[in-house]
């Protein structure tokens, strides 16, 4: 394991480079807030234990399937106009609950919880609404851990989309995970009234 706590790299006035080929890197969340400035092409997470995490560019089928999901709970925050809702390029800061800094694919907030709340960078609020999508390249116990942190923070709802198995994991506060197999659609009103989430494009 290589562990990084000065800078990674100083190249050109400062700049952090990331160069990784197979190794686990610890960095600060000081750090990785500038890792994330220098490397803006590269889509990064820190956990909670500080391991840095780089994900490949999703190709062009998850891509969709992302867009499908992201518009179906913006459209749905549009006609409701209770809170806010953000795409896979938003990130969130946990480290002051004892969290990393971690970017679900789609995830909803609502408004109260915003209120006096600044959104420029990472955003230090516990989301009530998550999804996340596997990928074709994505392995399945990482995300079911990332989905059980969220579960921890606070998460009041999280959703995890296998196409491979054609399942999905619902995440509830301090509920047992539920499977799905197949299921047409995903009914979210116990968190954001009157949203059903359609999953006949997914399958």
């Amino acid at each position: 394991m290589a562990t990084l706590t000065p800078p990674i790299s100083s190249i050109n006035q400062g700049s952090l480079l990331l160069n990784v080929s197979h190794v686990t890197l610890k960095v600060s969340p000081e750090h990785f807030d500038q890792l994330c400035l220098d490397n803006p092409d590269l889509r990064l997470e820190l956990t909670k234990d500080g391991e840095l995490i780089v994900m490949a560019p999703a190709g062009g089928e998850t891509s969709r399937k992302n867009l499908d999901l992201a518009i179906d709970v913006g459209l749905w925050n549009r006609r409701t106009n209770l809170g806010q809702a953000f795409d896979s390029s938003c990130g969130y800061d946990f480290t002051s609950l004892g969290g990393g800094k971690l970017s679900p694919d789609v995830s909803w907030i609502e408004q109260s919880k915003l209120e006096g709340i600044e959104i420029v960078g990472f955003i230090p609020v516990v989301p009530d609404f998550v999804i996340e999508l596997r990928s074709a390249t994505d392995n399945l116990k990482p995300l079911q851990e990332k989905m059980q942190e969220y579960r921890r923070l606070g998460v009041r709802l999280g959703l995890l989309i296998n196409p491979q198995n054609q399942q999905v994991e619902i995440y509830r506060s301090s509920q047992a995970t539920e499977v799905l197999t197949l299921p047409k659609e995903i009914d979210c009103n116990e968190v954001m009234p009157g949203f059903v989430l359609d999953l006949t494009r997914i399958w």
